[in-house]
């Protein structure tokens, strides 16, 4: 008995939804061993940057034999809250994370107020040389800061500022603000100018357009360029060791963190458990907005 074509068609498509599940579990091993080699690469990079962390973690809770032991332990047996003690009780530790968050508030705050105006002024306003001053910016960004260690030595000794907190305040505010206007200026460019005119044909200035609407709109841009203004001065080493050397009582976390030892040598297990101390306010912060911040990033890199 003979088939039609309609038929011989419904055949033949039947036969290729049967088989379909079969080809896609034939390809499957042939993908898994294809994605071995950077499953194992992206495995490998993990724990590299993750055993830094958890060293120092486990250091500041191991007891001090353990910790001078010749065989190192992986997974302490046994955990004290001496060395925490330590490094809370020893002298200025307190005042030195009260000149951290002095100069890491302060910095960041300054740089949202001018990034902000300065973002607002090229996304929105058209003036001469606005082109010119985004690339001006944009190369700052790039620029590497470490290459204006002698300048700005130089400047704060002619001014005498040296071993002044200001002086770093304003470093750590000129090295965010670069970021800040590029990220804040991408998310601005984002959102439609004709939601605030339409505010202010409702009757609102526009100033107020701006703040009603648009600036709740900028709320995951704000907060990652806040985190990231925040790890940068709160982390930063180099300019507070090298602006920072007469006056003690200025001098920032980072910078005490690296003198901290005793008359028989460094105390590890302290120098760790202030280290975790003075990271845990920064990964506390981080874990609290990272959703916000995922967004922020990327919304800023695509933008504009």
């Amino acid at each position: 008995m003979t088939t039609t074509a309609p038929a011989r068609a419904l055949t033949r498509t039947a036969v290729a939804a049967r088989s379909a599940p079969r080809a896609t579990r034939s390809r499957e091993p042939v993908r898994l061993v294809r994605r071995l080699p950077l499953n194992l690469a992206a495995l490998l990079t993990f724990v590299l940057s993750v055993f830094p962390v958890y060293w120092m973690i486990t250091t500041a809770f191991k007891p001090t034999d353990d910790i001078q032991a010749d065989t190192p332990l992986f997974v302490p047996t046994s955990l004290t809250l001496d060395h925490f003690s330590k490094a809370i009780a020893a002298d200025g530790f307190w005042m030195f994370w009260r000149n951290s968050l002095f100069l890491t508030f302060s910095s960041v705050l300054m740089a949202l107020l001018v990034g902000l105006a300065a973002a607002f002024a090229v996304a929105r306003l058209r003036w001469r040389g606005r082109r010119g001053f985004y690339l001006l910016v944009f190369m700052a960004q790039v620029a590497p800061w470490g290459s204006l260690l002698i300048p700005m030595y130089i400047i704060a000794r002619d001014t005498d500022m040296l071993d002044r907190l200001p002086m770093l305040t304003l470093i750590y505010f000129m090295v965010n603000l670069p970021f800040t206007i590029v990220t804040l200026r991408s998310f601005l460019v984002g959102i439609p100018v004709e939601l605030e005119e339409a505010a202010q044909v409702d009757g609102c200035t526009r100033a107020g357009a701006f703040r009603r609407i648009t600036f709740p709109l900028l709320a995951p841009g704000l907060l990652a360029t806040s985190l990231f203004g925040t790890i940068t001065a709160w982390n930063e080493f180099a300019y507070a060791n090298m602006l920072i050397i007469k006056s003690q009582d200025d001098r920032s976390l980072p910078v005490w963190l690296s003198s901290f030892s005793n008359v028989f040598g460094t105390d590890w297990g302290a120098t760790m458990a202030a280290s975790t101390l003075f990271a845990l306010p920064v990964l506390v912060l981080f874990l609290v907005l990272q959703g916000r911040v995922a967004a922020g990033m990327t919304g800023g890199a695509v933008k504009g």
